[in-house]
């Protein structure tokens, strides 16, 4: 077991368990490590202490947090879909799949992909020679299935193994904060118009904070598509650089997440995390 493996065990054992409060010698006896062994290792790959993430998980959620979040939301969401300018304290440019290359199914296209560790879990990355197409948690789909599903997305490409075409995705999300990163990450996606549209919206909520579906459907101007919006999000191929986990009902209810809730709870007190101050 790599230590990503075992902060991602840590993690999911905290969501799972956080109204019983686990303490540090429980967490750490569940990924065979000693207490202090753990903490360090805790630390240095999650950018926090266990408790931190515990309190985090537990005490900031729902209706609060999305409180929390709505006026710099609405801001970054006018200021976002009204202007052609950069999307509000983002890394990430969105590039549609034009229609020549919808029609072509990916002819004398080369996709190349690899399965990175990371805090969150191991992560499928695809990338092609115009973004990122694919990327997602591996919790319960193997690399045969995902390797299937990206086939039938572009049916005449030819899909390679290189982790060394994706590594820079997993280094902007893990090793570093976006001013490590000398030019943006571009996403190389397929969709309706709607489904676009709605990810183009994901991309100016700001890290830490949360919308929900009906901010999303306001903000597009369809006020009565909060479900489209829904099924959009659903659809989402790219986990976290496209943020569908920052998205919750209106009642502070988590929603539905394609890699599952705990997974969800997960993204999102880890982001939260990495948006505070050091020594907080």
């Amino acid at each position: 077991m790599t230590d990503y493996d075992r902060i991602a065990r840590a993690m999911a054992y905290l969501v799972d368990h956080a109204p019983e409060q686990p303490g540090l010698e429980e967490v750490a006896a569940h990924v065979h490590l000693s207490p202090f062994h753990f903490q360090r290792l805790f630390c240095r790959w999650a950018g926090t202490t266990p408790k931190r993430f515990l309190q985090v998980l537990t005490l900031e959620r729902g209706k609060t947090l999305l409180a929390q979040s709505r006026s710099l939301l609405d801001a970054s969401l006018e200021l976002g879909l009204s202007s052609s300018s950069r999307l509000h304290d983002h890394f990430v440019q969105l590039e549609a799949v034009t229609p020549g290359e919808y029609k072509s199914q990916g002819k004398q296209l080369e996709i190349e992909y690899g399965v990175h560790p990371s805090p969150l879990g191991p992560m499928f990355v695809a990338v092609t020679p115009r973004g990122v197409c694919r990327a997602e948690f591996m919790d319960f789909q193997n690399l045969d299935t995902l390797l299937a599903s990206l086939q039938r997305a572009w049916p005449l490409s030819v899909i390679r193994e290189n982790p060394e075409a994706p590594r820079r995705v997993i280094e902007a999300l893990f090793g570093g904060d976006a001013g490590s990163v000398h030019r943006p990450l571009s996403l190389h996606v397929g969709g309706t118009n709607f489904q676009i549209a709605v990810w183009r919206a994901l991309l100016h909520i700001p890290p830490g904070a949360l919308a929900s579906y009906a901010q999303i459907a306001r903000a597009l101007d369809a006020p009565n598509s909060a479900r489209a919006v829904g099924n959009a999000i659903g659809a989402n191929p790219v986990a976290l650089l496209i943020p569908c986990h920052r998205v919750i009902q209106q009642s502070g209810a988590l929603g539905g997440y394609r890699w599952g809730t705990g997974k969800k709870l997960m993204v999102q007190t880890w982001e939260r995390l990495t948006q505070e101050p050091a020594g907080v």
